[in-house]
């Protein structure tokens, strides 16, 4: 098999390890293999995303890896010169590189950390996403972050029992919680290390946890970890693996939960403000305005709410109701202000007023 064919076959494992909201195929570049697309601050920043191979020693039932019969492997300096090629040619901005574990998780680490050694000996100073064996060595966690921009290890499942359907060779607290506190804890002592931070992956429909399973463990590890971020993964069948007659994720259940992620991290939610039926968010529903028409704080009045009541209504999103706080003893907030915020005034409307009276905006404006 040529270099280029290996190429793609690896790039095409890489797949399922996210580097942006959804694996949607449209994030590949189709003329390049392994080229993908992220989103950095409004922009899509072309990656390379490859595994170094796809000979796994693990037994994910979910996994393309163990549906593979010739497994395929590239050398660190083979990926490392590569990556260098696309980014000197302006393809790329950075690496992803992840890979399946061949023998054990220390060997398979010391070839990721090859390849990253290469890149910055070759003075590449970029972005560079790695992501961290489960099982491996405290020393090789510490070493990836000296090397790499984030880190990350995928933790799969809500639950304990949940990991333990899906895979034997993996220890949910050991293998993968230990690691991320390892990560955190060296993370706390030396900022400077994986100045990007930390993620993780949870993959949707492929156990039967429910979504209130999944947003409990999300912010638990928001909060005793510190995390980036939180990908989610929709479960997708893959024929020849265990889990192939299995039915695929609901696209708008990993949509939702997506919201319900951003309403913990950025929005200061607690899960227990979020609305579940039987343990599922409604996919019908923002959550955030199915919270809102539970919340009795409402309507609340823009010009002496406090933030957390402001950001709890729909359509205001954190940089709109900082801008409400910042302004509103400078100026008389109006439609058109409120509106030049970012203000979504269809969706806030029935949560606010302005006059200090309990009415509506819609009221306020006839009497104005």
């Amino acid at each position: 098999m040529s270099l280029a064919e290996r190429v793609q076959v690896l790039s095409d494992s890489a797949q399922f390890d996210l580097c942006d909201y959804s694996a949607d195929p449209s994030q590949r570049n189709p003329s390049l293999p392994g080229i993908y697309y992220t989103s950095y601050r409004g922009c899509r920043v072309p990656l390379f995303k490859v595994l170094l191979t796809n000979r796994c020693c693990n037994d994910c039932r979910y996994c393309i890896n163990s549906a593979e019969k010739e497994p395929v492997e590239l050398k660190p300096e083979e990926v490392a010169g590569i990556f260098l090629d696309y980014y000197e040619r302006r393809y790329v901005d950075g690496l992803f590189l992840s890979s399946g574990v061949s023998r054990d998780p220390d060997e398979t680490m010391e070839k990721l950390l090859e390849t990253l050694r290469i890149l910055r000996l070759e003075g590449y100073g970029g972005y560079i996403h790695l992501k961290i064996i489960p099982g491996s060595s405290m020393d090789t966690v510490r070493r990836a972050m000296e090397l790499a921009s984030r880190v990350s290890i995928n933790l799969e499942t809500a639950t304990r029992d949940g990991l333990d359907e899906l895979s034997s060779t993996k220890d949910y607290s050991v293998d993968i919680l230990r690691r991320m506190r390892w990560i955190s804890r060296f993370k706390r002592r030396h900022p400077e290390l994986a100045p990007s931070g930390q993620s993780t992956q949870l993959m949707v429909g492929a156990v039967d946890e429910t979504d209130e399973d999944i947003v409990k463990r999300v912010k638990w590890i928001y909060d005793k970890y510190s995390l980036r971020r939180v990908y989610f993964s929709g479960f997708q069948p893959i024929e020849g693996t265990a889990l192939e007659k299995r039915a695929e994720a609901d696209p708008g259940r990993v949509f939702r939960l997506y919201q319900a992620d951003s309403l913990l991290k950025s929005y200061g939610f607690g899960v227990d403000e979020l609305r579940f039926s039987g343990g599922y968010l409604d996919t019908s529903v923002d959550p955030k305005y199915a919270a809102a028409m539970e919340m009795d704080i409402f309507p609340v009045d823009l010009k002496t709410a406090p933030y957390h009541e402001i950001i709890r209504v729909p359509g205001i999103g954190p940089r709109s109701a900082r801008k409400i706080i910042e302004l509103r003893g400078k100026v008389n907030l109006t439609p058109d202000i409120l509106k030049g915020m970012g203000v979504r005034l269809g969706r806030a409307e029935p949560f606010i007023y302005l006059d200090g009276s309990q009415t509506t905006l819609s009221s306020w404006n006839k009497s104005d």
